[in-house]
């Protein structure tokens, strides 16, 4: 027995994908595209546990109507979407045609490009313009780190009731601890933020770079 979690070394890694976060074809061939066309830049793909994880909890909450801040090249938009309805929707936020490119060609592979709708805009300028009341079932949060606290503030009132939000890289590999440049000090003080704000039930998970799952009272 522990009462902190085990360190992640990466055997034990490949042994956690291994045991329920395994990707399929598709998107081991997305993780590896990335890799080998945006190799300083793969990082900012989710980690293929985070993407088990999206998934099951877009299923356990019912999701039909959700958001993502943050695209990428979509694997994470391939996770949520995939468990989506047939009917469901999923916006996502970005801001480059280039690397959405490469998510589009997935979503067409695993025939969920009619689930998403990709906006091509700064995120804020998509999220005002949503409806404002409380519509929101899943919500996912992975763009530029600054933006976070104003992310937040737009997608929370639209959350309805039992609705989830996620939100990855709030350790910012251990500086939230001693914040180096703006975007740790940033993502240290909205943990604080997000930890003190009584509209939502947060917990931190220890899940690749750190990852909170807050939701709706």
């Amino acid at each position: 027995m522990t009462t902190r979690s085990v360190p992640i070394t990466d055997e034990l890694h490949s042994y956690l994908v291994a045991h329920g976060s395994a990707p399929d074809e598709v998107a081991r061939e997305l993780y590896a595209e990335t890799r080998a066309v945006l190799p300083e830049n793969a990082e900012m793909q989710v980690s293929p546990e985070q993407a088990a994880l999206l998934g099951f909890l877009t299923r356990l909450v019912g999701a039909r109507t959700a958001v993502e801040v943050g695209t990428f090249t979509g694997t994470s938009a391939l996770a949520i979407a995939r468990a989506l309805p047939a009917d469901g929707r999923l916006i996502c936020c970005d801001i480059s045609d280039e690397y959405t490119a490469i998510a589009r060609r997935y979503w067409r592979r695993a025939g969920v490009e009619d689930r998403i709708d990709l906006r091509i805009a700064p995120a804020l300028e998509t999220l005002r313009a949503l409806p404002t009341e409380p519509h929101l079932d899943l919500a996912f949060i992975d763009a530029d780190k600054v933006g976070y606290p104003a992310y937040w503030a737009e997608l929370v009132p639209r959350m309805r009731p039992g609705g989830l939000i996620g939100v990855d890289n709030v350790f910012r590999g251990g500086r939230v601890l001693a914040p180096q440049d703006e975007s740790d000090r940033v993502i240290s003080d909205f943990n604080d933020a997000v930890a003190r704000d009584d509209r939502v039930e947060a917990v931190m998970l220890p899940v690749a770079d750190g990852m909170t799952l807050a939701r709706r009272r």
